[in-house]
């Protein structure tokens, strides 16, 4: 059951999921547990956001196959869902504009809810408040709140040169918050600790531990493939099928965008 005194939640995961394994899954979990544990919120949905095949990573396979595993990785679950908009733009998408995006279609579901809820004069009352706000990623009370889920290589790639604009680091976790789930071998408080950014915004960062070590990976994943082992209970079966039935990753799909730079330090070396 909701609780109203909470501030609502909806994680947001972004990356390749080429192909989503149980590890993907296992992060929403292990997030929502988290969060809820504080008592400070309830965490009312998940969403997938596969990146586009202009991200021009090695071995990315078409994003309508990685659609497709991520709509069947989710299909029993009650609260992720899986959202086509990234993937389906002409070029890449920095990060920061699609929880840009999805933060305004939450807000937008929201208000559709609340016209219908309290009527026109409330929607009054909130439109006269929302001119006092200071930014427009500012929420109201009662609005929910979009969190960048992620693992701790995505919070540690903050550093590489070139990766992230500077400013755009600054406004997802400033603005939005992380929550970033650490695997063993990784120390994501020291990171956070050594960059000034991540240290000063630390308060929006709420870091989880899997103490159930799983080192279940896409790479991995994508190498028992090409070699021909099983990877069977590393991906929902349903997603395992698809696989087998599309003949998807081999040798040959590994080296697709070999020798491409990757779209991020395209742009930001110019």
């Amino acid at each position: 059951m909701e609780n109203h005194s909470t501030t609502r939640v909806v994680l947001l995961a972004c990356g390749s999921f080429n192909p989503i394994t149980n590890m993907h899954l296992r992060m929403f979990e292990l997030a929502r547990d988290h969060l809820e544990d504080t008592d400070r919120y309830t965490v009312v949905k998940g969403i997938i956001s596969p990146v586009g095949d202009s991200y021009k990573k090695k071995g990315l396979i078409e994003a309508c196959h990685r659609l497709e595993m991520a709509k069947l990785a989710t299909e029993t679950s009650d609260w992720i869902t899986v959202d086509s908009w990234e993937s389906l733009q002409p070029e890449w998408v920095e990060t920061c504009k699609v929880i840009r995006h999805h933060h305004e279609e939450l807000l937008a579901s929201q208000q559709s809810t609340d016209d219908v809820d309290t009527g026109k004069f409330a929607k009054k009352r909130r439109v006269e408040e929302s001119s006092f706000e200071e930014s427009s990623h500012h929420r109201n009370r009662g609005d929910p709140q979009l969190m960048l889920l992620c693992g701790a290589d995505v919070l540690e790639s903050f550093s590489i040169p070139n990766l992230w604009k500077p400013e755009d680091i600054a406004e997802i976790v400033g603005d939005y918050g992380v929550i970033c789930i650490s695997h063993s071998g990784s120390n994501s408080l020291k990171f956070v600790h050594q960059c000034d950014t991540l240290w000063k915004h630390r308060k929006r960062i709420h870091l989880v531990n899997e103490w159930v070590t799983n080192e279940i990976s896409s790479t991995h994943v994508r190498r028992a493939l090409r070699r021909g082992h099983s990877v069977r209970n590393l991906l929902p079966d349903s997603v395992l099928y698809y696989i087998q039935q599309h003949e998807l990753y081999s040798s040959e799909s590994e080296q697709r965008n070999a020798g491409a730079v990757l779209a991020p330090l395209q742009r930001y070396t110019r």
